[in-house]
């Protein structure tokens, strides 16, 4: 970073994207092809968390139905989408929701490895899955609350 250059914090620029030709800006989520494709990814995550014995004991509904609405929710805002999650649950407050589960290692790699395999499904071009996977890698290492097994 050049000393000449003010600190911008990134997240402040996630979920939008230079000018178009009419002057406004795209979101990320609509870069990447919106709802349609939010849905694929948190399908495809959660048919990997439903198979696995370490993740799928952490949600409490019998149904993943609920744990996927939510997730898909977060992720459309997040990448700036409609705000539906927010309107609904409030603030996000992601380490506050997952403090009551056991996040360990093994928890995070296995939530890691699901999450890239839904990634690695959408297609992306390589510039747009990297910045999806590097959102998703940095959220997943900082839901990490314990190291016990």
């Amino acid at each position: 970073m050049s000393p000449d250059l003010p600190f911008v914090r990134p997240q402040n620029l996630i979920g939008r994207t230079p000018a178009g030709p009419d002057g406004g800006t795209r979101s990320f989520y609509d870069e990447v092809g919106g709802h349609e494709t939010f849905v694929a990814l948190v399908d495809r995550f959660y048919e990997g968390v439903a198979a696995d014995d370490v993740l799928r004991p952490m949600y409490p509904e019998a149904d993943l139905g609920p744990a996927r609405r939510r997730m898909l929710m977060f992720l459309e805002q997040y990448w700036g989408g409609p705000t539906t999650y927010s309107d609904e649950r409030g603030h996000p407050r992601l380490r506050m929701r997952h403090a009551s589960f056991k996040v360990n290692p093994d928890a995070r790699d296995r939530w890691l490895g699901h999450m890239r395999g839904a990634v690695e499904s959408l297609g992306l071009p390589p510039a747009q899955e990297g910045v999806l996977w590097d959102y998703l890698d940095r959220a997943a290492h900082s839901m990490l609350n314990t190291f016990e097994d």
